[in-house]
């Protein structure tokens, strides 16, 4: 029986357009009112996610970070896992070195440099002119979508953040162009105290290797007391992977990554069709029928 549903933001409850849905809304609300811990787990910031349920009404337990944090219903943090100060200083120094755009999830703001959105345009401009097909709508649809978080401090370079906060819980590397991407990859994914995931189609992200949606879902279930096989997750990428894994019942958006559909017991709807709601509505059944 469901007790627990870990419900991912990007590409699953929140839609195109980034907004939570009325329907999707009403469902949380219906889930809860039945007893059932809605959890959001996302690659976001806390503050982030506050903002975007500030005038719902809603109120829940929120992994952030990809697992690096986990705050309270009241807005208390609960755990943390920041990266080690030497492996964040040594992988930004990398990033600004080639000059990718990245992020920093410190514990009150997010820093990036001030460089970074010129960056960004450039890149636009390189896609475009090696090839006249690409959709820059698209592309810059992509960036404002990075622009649109709450809580951004802008900073000189890496160093400048290193001495204005004390706790890095994720680094976001993010770029048009796919060899950059790759090349990032290759640079980390052998990197022993980290975890690497991607959460889109233009990035990469960085944590501790002890941060993942997964672990923080374990740890908040056991202090719920609510046993793994009673929990639910939703999710569309590839950072969801680690708490589709272990939830007792993993489902996966119509508009997931294939790989995410493979290891999914469930599939619902889009994110623009409701498909949290859908989802919902089909474990709340399930409870009512048993």
């Amino acid at each position: 029986m469901t007790k627990l549903i870990a419900i991912d933001l990007d590409g699953t409850l929140l839609n195109s357009e980034n907004n939570i849905s009325a329907e999707n809304l009403k469902a949380i609300k219906a889930a809860q009112k039945e007893g059932i811990e809605v959890v959001v787990a996302t690659g976001r910031a806390h503050f982030d996610v506050k903002e975007i349920f500030k005038d719902t009404g809603v109120k829940t337990w929120v992994i952030a970070a990809n697992g690096a944090t986990i705050h309270n219903p009241e807005g208390v943090l609960f755990h943390s896992q920041p990266m080690e100060k030497d492996t964040a200083a040594a992988a930004l120094q990398f990033l600004e070195h080639n000059q990718y755009y990245y992020e920093v999830f410190g514990r009150e703001a997010i820093y990036t440099p001030q460089s970074g959105r010129e960056l960004l345009n450039i890149e636009i401009d390189r896609v475009e002119s090696a090839n006249p097909d690409a959709d820059r709508s698209q592309l810059l649809q992509a960036a404002e979508k990075q622009y649109s978080q709450t809580g951004f401090r802008f900073v000189e370079s890496y160093m400048d953040i290193l001495s204005q906060t004390e706790e890095i819980y994720n680094i976001l590397a993010f770029s048009f162009h796919q060899e950059k991407l790759d090349a990032g990859w290759e640079k980390f994914k052998d990197t022993e105290n980290i975890t690497l995931v991607t959460s889109a189609a233009h990035n990469f992200e960085i944590e501790h290797k002890l941060a993942s949606k997964g672990i923080a879902l374990q740890k908040l279930s056991g202090h719920l007391a609510i046993e793994l096989k009673d929990t639910a997750a939703i999710g569309d990428s590839m950072n969801d992977k680690s708490m589709l894994e272990i939830a007792g019942k993993s489902i996966a958006m119509g508009n997931a990554r294939p790989e995410i559909k493979a290891i999914c017991r469930d599939i619902t709807l889009t994110n623009d069709q409701d498909g949290v709601e859908l989802a919902i509505k089909r474990m709340m059944d399930a409870k009512q029928k048993v």
